[in-house]
């Protein structure tokens, strides 16, 4: 590294963000970049490790991560953001990441997490560093279409336009390739442009990269689901072979009594009506959701959770409370969640900051059952009962909730959105191809060869692999291109 000693006489800096009180009046991104002085200091941090476990891309036994699932140059790109190399250092970013631009913004950084230095101090600012670096390529127009030079004459469709979609997209393109990407919403993104609220990551962000890839030769296709509008014997027809990423979408339920009271959602049709109308008309359309004056319960403590949370406070509710059955983190790793793992332990995400800001404290409620949905006499949800929990070893040696005897509790509720984590793809799309799922109801297809038992019809992404994050997905989409890449031309 051009500065050996960064560590040692610089501490970390993070972005800067507008206030949790300013921000929840504005849909907009929050984060401040840090001057380009600031960030070559950072970048000059990172330690010359020697093993750089930031950069590993693989995963513990249970399922952890360790490091950059797409594996990012980061020494590289860090080194080169401190000598000042902008330039060099965003071609380095773009020869293993598509789309810096996404995971900068809402990547969970498990690189940080495994960064060498994290062991004796904070870890390198990977994150910041890595949004300034596509950012300043967008602005000093370096980041320009680039076309193949040859076409093959294959013709791939690529089912589903998140992450992994336009990931598998963009490399196939890149091969040479005709490729079409569908999609069922009216827009091009999946879960980055309706899952994902504005101020977490704004959809010109998305819309740019998705003219980019347009301008290179993509044809996108928005409106159609494929098995409904348009047939899975059309595609394989007109098509040499055909990715699915439709993404894990089937959300988890709650079937408890009072289910089907009126003012209880999944949360991604709360987020995903929200992002619409903001983006149709600016919310003046009144096709939305509106937590406005509303008591509101999320259910779900993960990244969703905390997007209904952060969603919520800008409506203007009344009240906002999380339930999470989980036991609250510990302060600092815990034994069994030891380095390079991801750390474990308790922080405020966005949504929490701007709650505690307005009502004063953090809003998450841990080790809570939800028990009953009671409703008034229009059959709307006024209340949930609830009861505390603890985690026990059962008998089997599995670890159980067993409930806490007079912890019975009634919480206010006028809007309930369900953000407990998705079991799995729809089943519409692989039953019309003819596809083998697991037992988790995945498409059954093994990494490295994506293939499904359908010939010339793989799979990649959440759809593949379940739940997981967007640097997941990336991963995924350009590994299911290069093994379509092989089938087509071999």
């Amino acid at each position: 590294m051009g500065k050996p000693t960064g560590f040692m006489e610089i501490t970390r800096k993070d972005a800067p963000a507008i206030s949790p009180a300013e921000r929840v009046g504005d849909w907009s991104e929050f984060g401040i970049r840090l001057p380009d002085s600031e960030l070559q200091q950072q970048g000059a941090r990172c330690m010359d490790c020697g093993i750089p476990f930031c950069q590993t891309g693989s995963t513990t036994g249970s399922g952890k991560a360790l490091g950059c699932p797409v594996y990012n140059l980061i020494p590289e790109w860090n080194d080169l953001v401190y000598r000042g190399k902008w330039r060099e250092a965003l071609n380095r970013l773009h020869k293993t990441n598509n789309f810096p631009e996404f995971t900068g913004r809402v990547c969970p950084a498990p690189c940080e997490g495994s960064c060498v230095l994290g062991l004796i101090d904070k870890p390198v600012a990977i994150k910041s560093i890595e949004q300034a670096i596509i950012d300043k390529g967008f602005e000093e127009g370096w980041v320009v279409p680039q076309p193949p030079d040859r076409r093959t004459g294959r013709k791939i469709a690529v089912v589903g336009s998140g992450p992994a979609g336009l990931a598998a997209a963009a490399q196939l393109n890149k091969a040479g390739h005709w490729v079409t990407v569908y999609e069922r919403a009216d827009r091009i993104g999946g879960l980055l442009m309706y899952g994902i609220p504005n101020m977490k990551l704004e959809k010109g962000v998305v819309e740019r990269r998705v003219k980019l890839l347009e301008a290179e030769g993509i044809t996108f296709v928005t409106g159609t689901e494929v098995g409904k509008d348009l047939s899975a014997d059309e595609l394989r027809q007109n098509f040499d072979a055909i990715v699915l990423a439709g993404g894990a979408t089937k959300p988890r339920d709650l079937p408890i009594e009072g289910r089907e009271a009126e003012g209880v959602y999944f949360a991604m049709e709360y987020l995903h009506a929200d992002t619409k109308s903001l983006l149709d008309s600016s919310h003046a359309d009144g096709k939305f959701i509106s937590a406005k004056d509303k008591h509101v319960i999320v259910i779900g403590g993960g990244d969703t959770g905390t997007d209904c949370v952060g969603t919520a406070m800008r409506h203007g509710c009344a009240t906002v409370t999380q339930f999470e059955i989980m036991a609250k983190p510990p302060e600092d790793r815990a034994e069994n969640n030891p380095w390079p793992e991801w750390p474990g332990i308790y922080k405020l995400d966005y949504g929490q900051e701007e709650a505690r800001a307005k009502f004063g404290d953090d809003p998450r409620q841990y080790e809570v059952m939800t028990k009953k949905f009671a409703t008034d006499k229009k059959g709307r949800v006024k209340e949930l009962h609830t009861v505390q929990i603890r985690w026990v070893i059962g008998e089997d040696g599995r670890m159980k909730p067993e409930e806490v005897e007079g912890s019975a509790r009634v919480w206010k509720a006028d809007i309930v959105l369900l953000a407990m984590g998705f079991t799995g793809p729809e089943n519409p799309l692989l039953t019309a191809f003819g596809v083998e799922q697991d037992g988790r109801s995945n498409v059954r297809a093994r990494y490295g060869d994506f293939s499904t038992n359908v010939e010339g019809v793989f799979a990649a992404g959440d759809m593949r692999r379940g739940q997981s994050l967007v640097v997941w997905a990336i991963n995924e989409g350009r590994a299911v291109a290069e093994a379509v890449d092989k089938w087509v031309m071999r």
